[in-house]
């Protein structure tokens, strides 16, 4: 089943949601906390919660594979966003009216430039062919990442456009226990959002990799079902995300039969992340990256390089992987 992630639409929390100002972090970024209710969202219940699929949410940066120069190539998130003067105008009629949907843009003069080959994100809304800023005052979208970039060098980490192939992180086909990294055609993750998870990316949750060998993955968004999910209340689901071992996890994204996607973090429910063990770590993982299946030399430094090295070993966690260079 192919799933879209979050950044590709608005994605609703379970709960209905209410702001709580954290007086004693006025020196934070954000002094208040967005916290669940006990009651779930109508959007939920529109959208036929109770029979959705429940995914992990990977802790990453999210990532779109689509065709660019004729072939398919990994592309960032980047979001076109309002310039200084624009953004003061925006916050203080926030401050007056509390609904940003009454706010008027100027698309062409209210936001700072983007690259040429910069795209919005699919079905965001639209106003005589310009797309639209959401709730935020941004317009989620996406640049091509290019071979050895700097700017997105993470990013060009996991991808080899010579071979046409990434390096995907996901459950191995035969055993649901079991982790695999391997190496797959771009082509087939045409239309796909992923998330960038690794070394360099969101403080490392997941322990990939060191400073001196930099590990980064794509992770395909629903890639990882929830095999034992807790019941749709409140403090069922807070009691697994605290016991159970399948719950230490960042959060749960539901994929229901509609299309539609509903997201629940465990900062909605007041706790921590990142978390000392996470379950993704918890799993055995073997390596499927075979370098004779491609007709291009991988450079010395590269990971698809270095995964080749390790092909068809088992590794008791993805902690315990170490490139032998």
């Amino acid at each position: 089943m192919s799933r879209l992630g979050s950044v590709q639409r608005k994605v609703p929390c379970l709960f209905v949601t209410q702001v709580k100002e954290e007086p004693s972090a006025k020196r934070e970024r954000q002094p208040f906390k967005v916290l669940a209710t006990e009651t779930i969202n109508r959007k939920a219940l529109d959208a036929d919660i109770y029979n959705a699929i429940p995914t992990e949410k990977v802790d990453g940066t999210c990532c779109y594979v689509t065709t660019y120069k004729g072939q398919p190539y990994l592309w960032a998130r980047l979001d076109r966003k309002p310039n200084k003067l624009s953004e003061k105008r925006f916050k203080r009629f926030l401050y007056s009216m509390e609904d940003s949907k009454e706010f008027i843009w100027n698309i062409e003069e209210d936001f700072r430039p983007v690259p040429e080959c910069w795209i919005p994100a699919k079905e965001i809304q639209q106003s005589s062919g310009n797309p639209l800023p959401d709730e935020n005052g941004h317009i989620p979208g996406w640049v091509p990442v290019e071979k050895n970039s700097k700017q997105y060098c993470w990013h060009s980490s996991v991808v080899n456009y010579e071979a046409e192939i990434a390096l995907i992180l996901k459950c191995h086909a035969d055993d649901p226990g079991l982790l695999e990294i391997s190496s797959v055609p771009l082509s087939d993750l045409l239309e796909q959002t992923l998330e960038l998870i690794g070394t360099n990316i969101n403080a490392n949750p997941y322990g990939l990799g060191s400073k001196k060998h930099p590990v980064h993955l794509l992770v395909p968004h629903g890639a990882f079902e929830i095999k034992n999910p807790p019941m749709l209340k409140h403090s069922d689901i807070l009691t697994w995300f605290e016991s159970c071992r399948e719950g230490k996890i960042e959060g749960i994204v539901w994929h229901c039969n509609d299309g539609h996607l509903i997201k629940l973090h465990r900062h909605h429910l007041g706790m921590c992340w990142p978390i000392p063990e996470t379950y993704l770590n918890s799993q055995p993982v073997v390596i499927a990256v075979n370098r004779t299946k491609y007709d291009c030399d991988f450079e010395p430094k590269c990971l698809f390089n270095h995964f080749s090295k390790l092909d068809g070993q088992r590794f008791s966690r993805l902690k315990d992987i170490k490139f032998d260079v």
